[in-house]
């Protein structure tokens, strides 16, 4: 699908009668990787997941990547899939930030949000303007790579050993959605590597925050016990939202949908169904 001039992959699965769940998914991940999470849903819904520009299957035509045009581009996704009503969404990590942004920009669009590890960034100081403007200026004449794994079967080693609760099969199915293998048979990652490119502009925190604020939709943060991302959640994180909604997964990291996408699918459903 082109979205705002640019060719998107989108996943569908479902009854395309049935309810609507959009899932956005985090820097670097994919949408087809939430494929355990649906599997493991109970209800009949329709779910629909994109590959961020530059991500995944969808293409990379941008010299850089703005924060702000992801949330113009679920903008215009939304105007093709629900374009009156307003929308169950469903982010991770970076997907989640986008969302929350989004939920408080266009209110009115969102009925409700389950934002999965998604605490925005420490506040920047604004005394690291001149260097990161500089080390972005710099690193845009550097040419940017992400590792390269020898096979698709090595890039499925690591990924469980990084997540020993997955198995083989579950491994090797994000490797495929992840990478793609040349002909000298080399996996190399379906991102672009641009997205590693510094930030020029610094992350104000304050401006996130007012906008989760400004959220009126119904709103549930999951977390996981084991994520290396809950210092941020203990600190201001739950009080910027309207809404203390909170559900910990014993036994999940950051990547819950991969980990545990069963309990992940059940605090989404025990969330969402009431809003059928």
């Amino acid at each position: 699908m082109s979205v705002r001039g640019i060719d998107h992959c989108i996943y569908e699965w479902g009854n395309p009668a049935a309810p609507l769940l959009v899932y956005l998914h985090g820097w670097g991940d994919t949408g087809a990787t939430f494929q355990f999470v649906v599997d493991a849903l109970s209800a009949e819904w329709r779910v629909v997941a994109l590959d961020w520009r530059g991500f995944g299957r969808s293409a990379a035509a941008c010299g850089s990547y703005w924060f702000p045009d992801y949330l113009a581009d679920l903008h215009a996704l939304l105007a093709e899939i629900s374009p009156d009503d307003p929308i169950r969404l469903v982010g991770h990590s970076m997907g989640a930030n986008i969302g929350a942004l989004y939920a408080g920009t266009m209110p009115e669009r969102v009925q409700s949000f389950v934002n999965i590890e998604g605490f925005g960034l420490e506040d920047s100081n604004p005394d690291d303007a001149p260097a990161r403007y500089r080390a972005w200026i710099e690193a845009m004449n550097e040419e940017q790579q992400f590792s390269e794994y020898a096979d698709l079967s090595a890039l499925a080693s690591r990924i469980m050993k990084r997540h020993p609760i997955m198995g083989i099969a579950e491994s090797t199915f994000v490797a495929n959605e992840w990478a793609t293998e040349g002909s000298d048979g080399v996996a190399r990652l379906r991102a672009d590597p641009r997205h590693k490119l510094p930030n020029p502009v610094l992350y104000r925190r304050a401006e996130a925050e007012a906008c989760w604020r400004a959220i009126t939709g119904e709103v549930l943060m999951i977390l996981g016990s084991e994520s290396r991302f809950m210092r941020y959640f203990r600190d201001a994180t739950p009080r910027s939202f309207p809404s203390d909604r909170q559900v910990v997964i014993d036994g999940g990291g950051h990547m819950l949908h991969f980990e545990v996408p069963g309990a992940l699918a059940s605090a989404i459903e025990e969330f969402l169904l009431p809003t059928l």
